[in-house]
């Protein structure tokens, strides 16, 4: 098995804001910048996003008065692009939801 390290990478934001993001690297994957450009954040922002709605959709189901969700991504280049990682097929990954209901309190006569 390869080792797996780590590099960090230039990413701009979609408002143009220049960040570094500490990505995984295997031998034989492209980690460069592509045509001396940053790479873009929209394919994580995409990502996040339809994981958040994936999640909560269930949740809303269920009514809770109170819930939170903590989750972690790993970003990684793949083919030349920033992608998020949830769930990798070396490893797993972990959603802690806590859903709380709270009994209405009584009204007062």
């Amino acid at each position: 098995m390869s080792p797996v390290r780590t590099k960090k990478v230039p990413v701009t934001l979609d408002d143009g804001t220049l960040i570094y993001v500490e990505v995984e690297t295997l031998p034989g994957e492209r980690q460069d910048v592509v045509g001396g450009k940053p790479f873009k954040f929209d394919d994580v922002s995409s990502a996040l996003e339809s994981i958040v709605k994936a999640v909560t959709k269930p949740i809303y189901a269920a009514m809770p008065t109170k819930a939170s969700v903590k989750f972690g991504l790993e970003v990684e280049v793949k083919e030349g692009h920033l992608i998020a990682a949830l769930v990798r097929s070396t490893g797993t990954a972990n959603l802690e939801i806590t859903l709380e209901w709270e009994q209405p309190k009584p009204e007062k006569s």
